[in-house]
Parts: C-alpha cells; structure tokens; sequence
C-alpha cells in the first residue's frame, strides 16, 4: 500500500506524486483510488487501490539508478529488426512493462532510428510517448524539472 507523497510510475502514463487517497463512488460501486499529480501536463490521474498490482504500479527509480538510465540512452549499439511490425510490437512491449531500463531503451533505439532513416508516424507517436514517460520518471528522480531532464537526455542522445 503506498501513502500521500509516495512517488510512484503508472506503466504507459508516467510518473507522479500520490495527493491523497479518496473514497469514490464510480457506475454505482465504491473503491479508494490513489489520486497522482503527474510532474508532465500538470494532470490528475485516478487510480483504484485494488489494482495496483495488475496495473504494474511500482516506486520511482532512486536517484542513485539515474545513471544506469543515462548509460543506456549513451549505447551507441542498436541492433533491431527492420520489419516495422515487429519492431513496433517489441517496443510496445517494452513501455507496457512499466521498467524505465526498458523505456529508455526505446527512446534510444527509436531517436537513433530517427535520425538514420525517420520513424512512421505510429513511431513518432510511440517515441513522444516513451520519452515522455521517462522525462516524468527522471524529473522526480532526480527532483529537477522538465527542461534540465530533457535537455540531460538530448545530450545522452547527442541530439
């Protein structure tokens, strides 16, 4: 069970801060929900106690595994199919699975994709949602703020 203040990741949303828990009666049923300020967006997501684990919900990475996130978008080494389906599938995988080593590994395969030969629109869509993912995860990391995180990653990724 986590508390108001935790900073926690919701898998394909980002990260947040929980502002409080609250009682919420939804098509006539009713559960607690974590309420979580996104540090991206400035939104408000709610969030049922009782599914947390089936979500992936999880604790925000520490800030001593920040630079095992900036290693990983440094790895010039990106080997990946080239079957666009495929790809899109592996990726997706990747971010559903809430784990911000896997993430960051699509931000990196996909900015450097971009770079060499441009990115589908699905693609772009999936890299704008990934890296937005990760910035949320790194601003409460590393308590910064958003344009000091993405301009900490273009600079990884050599933009």
């Amino acid at each position: 069970m986590y508390s108001v203040g935790d900073k926690v990741v919701y898998p394909m949303h980002g990260a947040g801060v929980i502002e409080s828990i609250e009682e919420k009666e939804i098509l006539g049923r009713k559960q607690n929900y974590y309420v979580l300020r996104m540090p991206l967006g400035d939104m408000k997501v709610m969030i049922p106690t009782q599914s947390v684990e089936n979500i992936g919900l999880r604790e925000v990475i520490h800030s001593n595994d920040v630079d095992k996130v900036y290693e990983i978008l440094q790895d010039q080494d990106v080997n990946v199919t080239s079957n666009w389906n495929k790809r899109y599938r592996e990726n997706m995988s990747k971010i559903k699975s809430g784990n911000i080593y896997e993430v960051a590994d699509v931000v990196r395969i996909l900015m450097k994709r971009e770079r060499e030969k441009g990115l589908s629109t699905g693609e772009k869509k999936m890299l704008n949602s990934a890296k937005q993912i990760l910035v949320s995860e790194l601003i409460l990391a590393e308590d910064s703020d958003q344009v000091e995180v993405e301009s900490t990653i273009d600079k990884f990724l050599k933009v």
